[in-house]
């Protein structure tokens, strides 16, 4: 069975997908969300990609240098082996800042015996729009495109250009170097030089995840998620996207395939709440400018997601000749969701907000704008909490009165509240408490369904939803509240296959889904975890954990039936909501043992 069994490298600027056979697959230079230069994942006959061949007597296994995003592909046949360690160079740099140059690095290490490969570089520019020719030149191989634009794509290397070019095989006797680069080199590159980069590389990921807490349990995978998630962060804005690429399905053959190289304000607030949680202030830090940036107007509405580079206009484009992942069409770069409105995006705010001022009060150097986005916040939440939208899950028909958008309405207030204690600011307190109380009693008397003892996907609905399950983590609702444990029930009897979850089963814009929305199966868990279901929870996670590709990521997507990722990869929602349920079971397990040692 095909499954994503790729691997991501990335250097916070863009990222690259490569294959368990050591093929790049996807990625778009210079940043996320340019055009790609290597596209097979969309389309296998033109999309471009750059691969090893070897014969069949080759076994090829892949996994990460331990704590980095180094990617070290192995061919061995037994007697001959060499190892390609991808990378994307990411270090500081002496002079202030990181060093983060839109290139990929394949460094090849000779291991044993004259292994052969064909080095087979077949870039595609301007998502293959146009022909890409390929020259070999005194210093580079140039690859260029005029289809649309000019563009060229150069690289650098210590074997044959001309070998290269014309696909002869190559025999490996040292180390060598493949370098792709955006730009033309000023110096060109040497072995010594490309080996720095990768050790300097390697450096700066150790140091990164040194930062990080280490948990008792489920360290490697918390640690995976962590690195996952650093990846999808753009350092040049702050920008945190939702994933690493677009159009991958939902479902193989149906057409929810959608650009996800974006900056979801919900996502990525969910994104960088955890990412506090591990200690990683900067991060945060970013985030926040990123949103102080994008509301030069007090009553400046906000969007639901903005380009990486703070774009507001997002339009939506289909590109025809591409073929689709396993002919999945259509293939879309831009979003149209950009101009929905989605009302549950303020609570998420207002809630990584509260959380950064909370934990590093004394390091916040934007107070006064972030108190002004507060009462900014606060106001377009009293002039519209009351308004249907399209929900979190973007639902393109007829807006609804969702629970989830009403709740995070209420998280909106009871945070600025809590922003409002800490700046002393004792009459915005009193004015928002009947505000907060009135969102809450709404809440109360029209969520609840008293025939399916539940709270429900909206208003007067009988349709469950696994978004209501974040009632209880937002605090609008404490874990033990017979009317929380009945609704984690009822969502588990109507939305639970196999121990997968659906996100809701009402048919949307494009009928019934097919797949399960790996977020909602890990909200499930940690549900049951919080009424107490916590050896079963911890049976689930171990069992959702298995269904993740060779490297332990995860996409949006996972096929209820055959357990196949689906969907764009890898996903930001995926491995933060990995990372939440992760913490919960090992401070659980660091508490036990902790009492445990002190009853002996």
């Amino acid at each position: 069975m095909d499954n994503l069994d790729y691997g991501i490298i990335g250097n916070c600027r863009s990222a690259a997908l490569i294959s368990k056979y050591g093929s790049i697959e996807w990625c778009c230079l210079p940043e996320f969300d340019s055009t790609s230069v290597f596209a097979k994942i969309l389309d296998d006959k033109i999309g471009g990609s750059f691969e090893f061949i070897v014969d069949e007597r080759y076994t090829i296994s892949q996994a990460y240098t331990p704590n980095t995003n180094i990617l070290v592909t192995r061919f061995s046949d037994g007697k001959n082996i060499f190892e390609v360690h991808d990378f994307m160079p990411r270090y500081y740099n002496e002079s202030g800042g990181y060093y983060s140059p839109p290139e990929i690095v394949r460094y090849i290490k000779h291991i044993s015996g004259s292994p052969k490969f064909i080095a087979k570089y077949d870039p595609k520019l301007e998502y293959a729009l146009g022909k890409t020719r390929s020259y070999a030149k005194d210093d580079f191989i140039v690859s260029l495109t005029g289809k649309k634009k000019f563009d060229t794509l150069f690289l650098y290397t210590s074997f044959d250009k001309k070998s290269i070019i014309k696909g002869k095989a190559i025999t490996l006797k040292e180390d060598g170097y493949f370098l792709i680069g955006y730009n033309e080199k000023i110096f060109v590159p040497t072995q010594n030089k490309v080996y720095l980069e990768l050790e300097r590389t390697k450096v700066y990921w150790l140091n990164w995840v040194n930062k990080t807490p280490a948990y008792k349990k489920f360290n490697k995978e918390i640690t995976r998620s962590a690195l996952t998630l650093k990846l999808l962060s753009y350092d040049k804005t702050g920008a945190v996207l939702a994933a690493a690429t677009t159009s991958l399905p939902e479902t193989i053959g149906e057409v929810r395939n959608w650009d996800y190289r974006f900056c979801w304000i919900r996502d990525a607030s969910m994104v960088i709440k955890v990412v506090s949680e591990l200690g990683h202030k900067n991060m945060a830090r970013r985030y926040l400018q990123f949103i102080i940036d994008l509301i030069p107007d007090k009553d400046e509405k906000l969007q639901i997601m903005y380009g990486i580079n703070k774009e507001k206009k997002l339009t939506e484009i289909t590109l025809k000749h591409l073929a689709g992942y396993k002919g999945s069409k259509p293939v879309r770069i831009g979003n149209a969701a950009y101009k929905q409105q989605q009302n549950d995006i303020y609570g998420i705010l207002m809630d990584v907000i509260y959380e950064q001022l909370d934990k590093f009060s004394n390091d916040i150097e934007n107070g006064e704008a972030l108190w002004t986005i507060t009462k900014g916040i606060v106001w377009v939440v009293d002039h519209h909490w009351e308004e249907p939208d399209k929900g979190i899950w973007e639902f393109r028909a007829e807006d609804r009165h969702f629970t989830f958008s009403k709740v995070l309405c209420w998280v909106a207030l009871d945070r600025a509240i809590k922003i409002a204690k800490l700046f002393n600011k004792k009459h915005k307190v009193e004015k928002w408490i009947p505000l907060e109380q009135r969102i809450k009693k709404d809440i109360m008397d029209n969520a609840w369904n008293e025939e399916v003892q539940a709270f429900t996907q909206s208003y007067g609905s009988k349709d469950l939803d696994a978004s209501v399950l974040l009632m209880e983590s937002y605090g609008f609702i404490p874990a033990r509240d017979p009317k929380f444990i009945s609704t984690v029930k009822a969502i588990e009897r109507e939305l639970s296959n196999d121990g997968l979850m659906y996100r809701y089963k009402n048919e949307d814009d494009f009928g019934l889904p097919s797949s399960s929305f790996t977020i909602c199966t890990f909200w499930f868990i940690n549900s049951l975890f919080k009424i107490g279901e916590e050896k079963k929870a911890e049976e689930q996670f171990e069992k959702l954990l298995s269904y993740s590709n060779h490297l332990g990521l995860f996409s949006e997507d996972i096929h209820f039936k055959s357990k196949r990722l689906l969907g764009n990869f890898p996903q930001a929602y995926s491995h933060l909501a990995l990372i939440e349920c992760a913490i919960n079971f090992s401070k659980k397990h660091s508490e036990a043992v902790i009492l445990e040692s002190m009853q002996e």
